[in-house]
């Protein structure tokens, strides 16, 4: 599982040129399959997404068609985890 913490890189007028195509994208990920959650930071400085396990190199290859990364308003730091311990209610989500 990995989360992606989003920060911005343009001033907020810039991001919310782009947040509709953004979370347009977003909704083929949930889709697909791949997101669990998505939301801005607060504050909001960028954003948090929660993706299902995959490999790491494809997943990435995902974040590239972003909006927010082709239009260079934010970069991406993934951080994988091993989510041992969860709620019953994520078992299969997970």
């Amino acid at each position: 599982m990995f989360v992606i913490l989003l920060h911005y890189l343009k001033p907020i007028e810039d991001v919310e040129r782009v947040v509709v195509p953004h979370r347009a994208y977003l909704d083929e990920l949930y889709a697909k399959g791949v997101l669990l959650a998505s939301g801005p930071q607060v504050p909001r400085t960028g954003g948090v997404l929660l993706a299902k396990g995959m490999d790491k190199d494809a997943l990435w290859d995902i974040l590239k068609k972003d909006p927010f990364h082709t239009e260079g308003i934010a970069e991406y730091k993934l951080i994988e985890f091993d989510p041992i311990k969860h709620h019953v209610a994520l078992k299969e989500l997970i």
